[in-house]
């Protein structure tokens, strides 16, 4: 006679009473009783065995990666109150980036709508119109990234205007941006008028690493201000600007916002080393490339960047270039 993960009351006329399981956990195991029944005669004594299996099948359930909320998204547009906060909200648990959940419609919230816009094929208009709010109500996933390397990298999407910080495969933030415009410029040089700058607004495509980086607030370089640069091609950077709009209109450089900008260096996401991806297509030059001016003597197609107080920026003693 056995009796396997059950418990007992007792023994009567030869018949074993069973309680039941003896936890909530055993009782997601196969459980079985065996009963003993004996009968005696004059003749012979006989024995029967009966054996009952009873299985519990688990319960299997899904885990979205961005949580089902109760009520649809309002179409707030740029609007300030509680509703946008709801929005805020959203956007931070779909991995699209902004500073705070406060109900304010500022600068971030608009860069967050407008990335989000660009990831899900929308117009990026920066304003939550009917179509955005009912993408981000029914919104499961977080976005993919292209790389599955391990570690950390960033992945700049040309033909989405993206930027996204990646760990182990995972988007951790998407963030907006915007890169290379395609076309050729001829420019005086910011800081020397004497100069001009000639060159073709390109964000090569490639794998690259952060070099060097300048941790100072605004510098003034010859094609514009940049803030807080990461330098992972030359003189192209991440950097944060002024003017992020949802088009490519950069020198070169991959543009974001400030408070985007300070957010990367204080969260230490991308030291130096951290493992850079540009892909994606170059916007065709719908200009001619310009002559330069034959009234200088100064003939240049990139430009030199001021020497930085930075220990991490002293890898090269070859001048560095920068394209805002």
């Amino acid at each position: 006679m056995s009796v396997s993960r059950v418990g007992i009351i007792g023994r009567v006329a030869g018949f074993v009473l069973v309680l039941g399981a003896c936890s909530a956990a055993d009782a997601l195991d196969v459980t079985t009783t065996t009963s003993e029944v004996t009968t005696t005669s004059t003749s012979s004594t006989s024995t029967s065995t009966t054996t009952s299996t009873t299985t519990t099948v688990p319960v299997t359930t899904t885990t979205l990666e961005v949580p089902a909320i109760d009520a649809p998204l309002v179409a707030v547009g740029q609007k300030d109150g509680a509703e946008t906060a709801r929005v805020q909200q959203r956007l931070l648990d779909a991995g699209f980036w902004l500073s705070g959940v406060d109900g304010d419609y500022g600068l971030t919230t608009r860069q967050a709508v407008m990335a989000f816009q660009k990831y899900s094929g929308l117009e990026p208009s920066g304003r939550v119109d009917d179509a955005t709010a009912a993408a981000l109500t029914v919104i499961t996933e977080r976005p993919k990234p292209a790389s599955t390397d391990p570690g950390v990298i960033v992945e700049v999407d040309k033909n989405r205007q993206l930027l996204m910080v990646v760990n182990d495969a995972k988007v951790l933030w998407v963030i907006n941006t915007s890169t290379g415009s395609g076309q050729w410029y001829l420019e005086q040089n910011q800081k020397d008028p004497t100069k001009w700058e000639l060159g073709r607004s390109l964000t090569d495509s490639g794998h690259f690493k952060i070099r060097r980086e300048r941790s100072e607030g605004w510098w003034a370089g010859d094609l514009g201000e940049i803030y807080r640069p990461k330098y992972f091609n030359g003189g192209i950077a991440f950097h944060g600007s002024r003017s992020i709009p949802n088009y490519p209109a950069s020198h070169g450089c991959v543009r974001v916002s400030v408070p985007a900008m300070d957010m990367l260096w204080a969260s230490k996401m991308l030291p130096i080393g951290t493992k850079v991806w540009v892909y994606g297509d170059d916007v065709e030059a719908t200009n001619e490339k310009p002559t330069m001016p034959t009234t200088t003597t100064t003939t240049t197609t990139t430009t030199t960047l001021a020497p930085t107080t930075d220990p991490v920026a002293t890898e090269s003693s070859v001048p560095d270039t920068s394209a805002p």
